[in-house]
């Protein structure tokens, strides 16, 4: 019987640990980084039980055609709100995608800021 127990601990201990494994990793690597430039939409801190902040920015093409969102989300609490203050404005934000991961308590989608810009007539602060 204690074998049992002891087998059983270990299989859950070792279990804990490649989950905590994944996770960090799909956290840590990012599939790839890129830039979008848009109108900053909106940002909200949302959800049940995992508060995250997630936003839209609006790219345009062309003047005049439908504009497509580009839906991220921010685990900084500080760029949080430089995006807030932001909304409505021009911005460039630099971000990483992270594929798998395998909850939303680390934010709803597979994008992730990281940093953004200002954009003022066709040059970047």
């Amino acid at each position: 019987m204690r074998k049992i127990v002891l087998i059983v601990v270990s299989l859950i201990l070792l279990s804990g640990a490649l989950t905590s494994a994944y996770v960090w990793l799909a956290l840590s690597w990012s599939y790839s980084t890129g830039e979008r430039a848009g109108l900053m939409q909106k940002i909200s801190r949302k959800g049940w039980l995992c508060k995250t902040w997630e936003g839209e920015l609006l790219l345009t093409s062309m003047p005049g055609a439908i504009p497509e969102k580009f839906e991220f989300s921010v685990r900084d609490e500080e760029l949080a709100n430089q995006l807030m203050e932001h909304t409505g404005q021009k911005l460039v934000l630099t971000y990483a995608q992270h594929k798998g991961i395998p909850t939303s308590c680390f934010g709803d989608t597979e994008y992730f800021v990281e940093k953004m810009v200002v954009f003022k007539e066709n040059k970047v602060d």
